[in-house]
């Protein structure tokens, strides 16, 4: 059952229109929905608490910025794009941004005039772009980066199981039996670890599953099967590479135990652990996703089995192949 998920985006409007077409293209072509200011007239309360509904039953929020700050809200000084960011920020909506690189601005200033520029604001506009660029953001230089940014980062949110997104009414009807399958099955599943649980302190064994030497040796042969491509710009090659996900997991295992992120700024090698080789890792459950408190970003860290296979390795002395 696919969710659609309700994206709204944020953005100044006459010099960012065909970008805004592109990511709301791109949001279709996935299959979600996308929100908008186009709906509604910027300058007045009343649309502005509008647009905050809006983003409150959006699921996810996407913040274009070019080089223009905005229209002022009066009372605070503040664009009226800036107040939308800040409002997704405090309600903790998951949110993406993607910002006009510099060489792009100036370019699009010269071809089409001062209006695609910041002339009033150019201070407080800096100061929203580095706020932007401290969460999950990326540039882009034309429509089709915007495109990619937002297949990538659906992609990353509808693992999410946190956010609830939209299901057609008549795929909810089909899976009612299954719903109440699975409940029955979780209900005697509690039951049973009761039971055991019960049936362990009357014999006094503890209930404690480890790995066995030959799980390890078939998951370490499972992951030297796996090839990577690693771009040349990461591997410093002439050209790109091959190597296989066991050689990644353990020449990189510092990075892993302490856990690596899609954090703007950490840098392309960490960039590509965490959206390639960590999803891939994560189906062998070596590492985990998890949400970091009071952050947007996330981090991927290895867990108990993974800390379990890289013990074993250390203790075999297993070296990955060249």
């Amino acid at each position: 059952m696919k969710r659609k998920f309700q994206i709204f985006i944020s953005s100044t409007y006459q010099d960012l229109i065909d970008d805004r077409q592109a990511a709301v293209s791109a949001i279709l072509k996935a299959g979600h929905i996308p929100a908008g200011m186009e709906l509604f007239t910027s300058g007045d309360k009343t649309q502005m608490e509008t647009i905050r509904k809006w983003i409150d039953e959006s699921d996810i929020y996407m913040l274009i910025l070019g080089g223009r700050y905005g229209s002022i809200e009066p009372s605070s000084g503040v664009s009226y794009t800036e107040l939308e960011f800040d409002y997704a920020i405090e309600q903790n909506k998951p949110l993406f941004s993607v910002v006009i690189n510099e060489d792009t601005l100036e370019a699009r200033v010269k071809e089409h005039g001062t209006n695609f520029m910041e002339k009033n604001n150019p201070k407080q506009l800096k100061m929203f772009r580095e706020k932007v660029l401290s969460n999950i953001s990326s540039f882009f230089e034309d429509p089709k980066d915007i495109k990619l940014c937002v297949h990538e980062s659906l992609s990353d949110f509808l693992s999410n199981r946190d956010l609830k997104g939209w299901v057609p009414a008549d795929e909810v009807t089909k899976i009612k039996p299954l719903i109440e399958e699975i409940g029955r099955l979780n209900e005697e599943n509690d039951n049973l670890k009761n039971k055991l649980s019960s049936a362990e302190k009357k014999l006094g064994t503890p209930s404690k599953f480890t790995t066995s030497d030959n799980e390890f040796e078939e998951l370490i042969e499972i992951l030297n099967s796996v090839d990577v491509n690693i771009p040349s710009r990461l591997s410093g090659a002439e050209k790109d590479v091959e190597n296989s996900l066991f050689n990644i997991f353990y020449t990189n295992k510092e990075a892993f135990i302490t856990g690596v992120t899609n954090r703007v700024g950490d840098g392309d090698v960490s960039s590509f652990l965490y959206h390639n080789i960590a999803p891939k890792l994560q189906i062998h459950s070596l590492v985990v996703n998890e949400k970091v408190a009071s952050v947007v970003w996330r981090r991927c860290s290895v867990t108990k089995k993974g800390i379990e296979l890289l013990a074993y390795i250390e203790k075999k002395k297993i070296v990955p192949k060249k």
